[in-house]
């Protein structure tokens, strides 16, 4: 009981005394409305009223919290404030108000004040774990930030747009957490500045190993296999002829007795090569380990003997599959494939030589694409064929909107990103890839090249064919 008479005398008393000022009675009123606001929208979520607008999460997550705890720390301060004017001027009273206990009244105010301490630390434990966990969000890293457009608008499309950003871009524990968040604020100033670049580098330089990121779901053991790709292609003439291209490819990899084989079991983390450019497109020196232990080394012809300068790095998932989740088509690879699918229909005349010539048109915003686009394959087929127009109008509208959609997809004027920006390395048809090594060019001292041989990745079943057989006899 002495214990409690000692708190009460000597620190509730005086804290409410020195509590009643403008500044702490600001702070709690600060705290109340930001709490009961974002208990509020956390009760609307619940039942599943939920808003993807990534400012109201900006706004419930982040800015609401900081006002919330802004609130609570106004209150201290006041408090701190008026006891210094009291002292300065001599007024602090030699005996505080006294506290009745016996008094009804004041007994319940103790009891609000008890309850609203509990409230208040679960809704700041409460506020900073949904902080933590929205700014981990892929809303929050692709839409809350219009630099970020081009990248989250790949990722939505791409086949890992069910993994979360922070996964790969951040992982587990607290050093990776807190080199993101430090990352992050050197990103946030950069934009607040406008002194980001245009367009977003790639590759990501401190992206953690693939090993780490890429083999927690993709077990190397699983690798193994054989792959059968068919890729279509359309012809610059009038009924837009179709080709198809059908290939084997030997992926290969580890198996569950440690035998290596196909492209994943001969490259994976047995390689090590120098990269001289920033985007890892000239690689003029690799070094292999050999199944003895031994070491190869085969260099570009140009270099005499000597290494290059330039990245060092142990080549692993993403140096071939390097736009896994960001993935932007060419023109050509984009309009073959929507026609294929039939978003774009094949039986328009002339609609992928229109159709190419279309997206790799100069526009100065997407706004300004969506608008042409359709407008000027209506025109075409309305000056050069309007019977097309006449009998296939939904099709002429539903091929110009895909183009825009596909424009849209790869193409964003204002962070310089336009066909090409970012290359592909898988394979070796619309960039370097696979030929950055297998190019014929890379000896070793031997006097070994890096092979050539296209049956070591895959078999060719079909080379732009026409309703080629083997899918025939495949039933596909």
């Amino acid at each position: 009981m002495a214990l409690f008479e000692k708190f009460r005398e000597g620190w509730v008393r005086p804290a409410l005394f020195f509590g009643n000022n403008p500044i702490s009675l600001a702070g709690g009123a600060i705290t109340s409305a930001s709490g009961v606001t974002m208990i509020s929208y956390w009760l609307v979520e619940l039942f599943g009223r939920f808003n993807d607008n990534p400012y109201l999460g900006i706004i419930f997550f982040l800015l609401l919290p900081g006002l919330f705890v802004a609130g609570l720390i106004l209150i201290p301060v006041g408090v701190f404030f008026r006891r210094r004017k009291l002292q300065k001027a001599g007024q602090i009273p030699a005996e505080f108000p006294k506290i009745d206990l016996n008094d009804r009244m004041f007994r319940h105010g103790l009891d609000i004040v008890l309850v609203a301490t509990i409230v208040n630390l679960l809704v700041v434990a409460m506020a900073s774990y949904r902080g933590a966990a929205y700014m981990d969000s892929p809303q929050f890293c692709g839409q809350s930030c219009h630099v970020m457009h081009p990248e989250y608008t790949a990722y939505k499309i791409a086949a890992h747009s069910h993994v979360a950003c922070v996964e790969c871009h951040i992982g587990s524990g607290a050093q990776a957490y807190f080199s993101a968040k430090v990352n992050g604020t050197k990103q946030l100033l950069e934009v607040t500045f406008d002194r980001y670049p245009t367009p977003i580098p790639s590759p990501v330089t401190n992206l953690r190993p693939a090993r780490v990121i890429c083999e927690g779901c993709h077990t190397p053991a699983k690798f193994v296999g054989e792959k059968l790709l068919v890729k279509s292609n359309f012809a610059d003439d009038e009924p837009n002829t179709e080709s198809q291209t059908v290939l084997v490819l030997h992926l290969g990899g580890e198996d569950s007795l440690s035998h290596l084989s196909g492209i994943h079991g001969v490259h994976l983390n047995h390689m090590e090569y120098i990269a001289t450019d920033a985007s890892r497109s000239t690689i003029p020196w690799v070094q292999r380990e050999n199944s003895d232990g031994s070491e190869t080394v085969f260099a570009a012809s140009a270099l005499n003997g000597a290494v290059p300068k330039g990245e060092r790095r142990t080549m692993d998932c993403i140096d071939c599959h390097n736009r896994a989740a960001h993935t932007f088509a060419t023109a050509e690879e984009a309009i073959n494939r929507a026609m294929a699918d039939g978003a774009i229909s094949p039986d328009l005349p002339w609609v992928h030589k229109e159709g190419l010539e279309l997206l790799n048109a100069t526009y100065a915003s997407q706004d300004e694409a969506r608008a042409k686009i359709p407008t000027q394959l209506e025109a075409f087929y309305k000056t050069s064929n309007p019977a097309v127009l006449a009998t296939k109008a939904a099709l002429v509208k539903a091929a110009g909107a895909e183009l825009a959609t596909l424009y849209c997809q790869n193409v964003f004027p204002d962070m310089k990103v336009t066909w090409g920006t970012h290359p592909n390395n898988i394979g070796h048809m619309s960039y370097p890839g696979c030929f950055r090594c297998h190019d014929g060019d890379h000896v070793s001292k031997a006097g070994k090249t890096i092979t050539q041989d296209c049956a070591n990745c895959h078999n060719l079943l079909a080379v732009e064919e026409a309703k080629p057989k083997v899918l025939a006899d495949l039933g596909l």
